[in-house]
């Protein structure tokens, strides 16, 4: 007997031929039971004619009925032996394909956690070679791209910007006094007190040295820079307190305007450095470089 129910969904997912020893066993499976209800039937009969009297001709007749049906019910039977060895081979190959899956599985997270490691570490190797190890701000490299691309913005919407140079005053003396370790303290302190008055758009970087630059971003005015060149000149000079003593420390700054004192980062930066050492003469404070020639300064 052939069976023509379709496989569903989940079968048609299995592999070949698992499905078709499945369909087989169906198969097997109903030749059995038809066989079985022959037998039944056939026995039923050979009662029947036996309580009837069923001359010798019948009864030969009925046992050979009988032992057709029982050879058709064993070959079933061995068929359907079959079809279960099949299955079980299928269901085998199944669970070792759902180990090999889950191994397969393992790995792949083995190889994202690790991608997202590497990914991490060169990351973390991108930020160290553009930040100053000591200080942990921009180092000139960064300065320098966001410099760019600040002067990229300004032309576009007009607006200014500004660059101030700072240099430590006696800086070597206080290396030179309590030691490097105690200089380097000194930087982070004058980076962290520089961060304070930066805003988002704008940058600070360790120069080199005791050098310092600060990039303002639209700051709308010399007024607004004299403003914050003022702030920053007035932190940095609070005393440094590092364990029972207390360091004093003040800068020179000099001032560049874009696009009055230059139209490039290096035009800017070489005329602040200029105004710096201006402001340095004069010992301390800040100046602009378009107050060079007629020597002002605002402190």
């Amino acid at each position: 007997m052939t069976s023509n129910r379709r496989p569903n969904a989940a079968r048609a997912a299995t592999p070949v031929p698992l499905a078709a020893a499945l369909d087989q066993n169906q198969e097997v499976k109903e030749k059995v039971e038809a066989a079985a209800e022959d037998l039944g039937s056939v026995k039923s009969t050979m009662k029947k004619e036996i309580a009837e009297g069923a001359t010798a001709v019948s009864a030969q007749q009925v046992l050979a009925d009988t032992r057709r049906v029982e050879g058709k019910v064993q070959e079933a039977a061995a068929d359907l032996q079959e079809v279960n060895e099949t299955l079980a081979r299928g269901i085998e190959d199944l669970r070792q394909t759902e180990v090999a899956l889950i191994k397969s599985q393992e790995a792949l997270a083995a190889s994202e956690a690790a991608l997202m490691s590497i990914q991490a570490e060169e990351k973390k190797a991108r930020l160290q070679a553009l930040h100053d190890a000591k200080t942990g701000l921009p180092n000139r490299d960064l300065f320098d791209d966001r410099l760019a691309q600040a002067i990229s913005l300004a032309k576009r919407h007009n607006w200014m910007l500004a660059i101030m140079f700072l240099d430590l005053d006696r800086f070597k003396t206080i290396n030179d006094t309590h030691g490097h370790a105690v200089g380097d303290q000194v930087l982070k302190e004058v980076s962290h007190r520089l961060l304070q008055h930066h805003r988002g758009e704008d940058t600070v970087c360790r120069n080199g040295g005791d050098e310092f630059l600060y990039l303002l971003v639209n700051p709308k005015g010399s007024g607004n820079i004299e403003r914050i060149a003022a702030a920053v000149s007035k932190s940095i000079a609070q005393p440094i307190v590092l364990g029972d003593q207390q360091l004093v420390v003040k800068s020179s700054i000099g001032i560049a305007i874009y696009p009055d004192n230059g139209s490039s980062g290096e035009q800017l930066i070489k005329h602040a450095d200029a105004a710096m050492y201006r402001a340095k003469e004069l010992e301390g404070g800040w100046v602009f470089s378009d107050a060079l020639s007629t020597g002002q300064r605002a402190s």
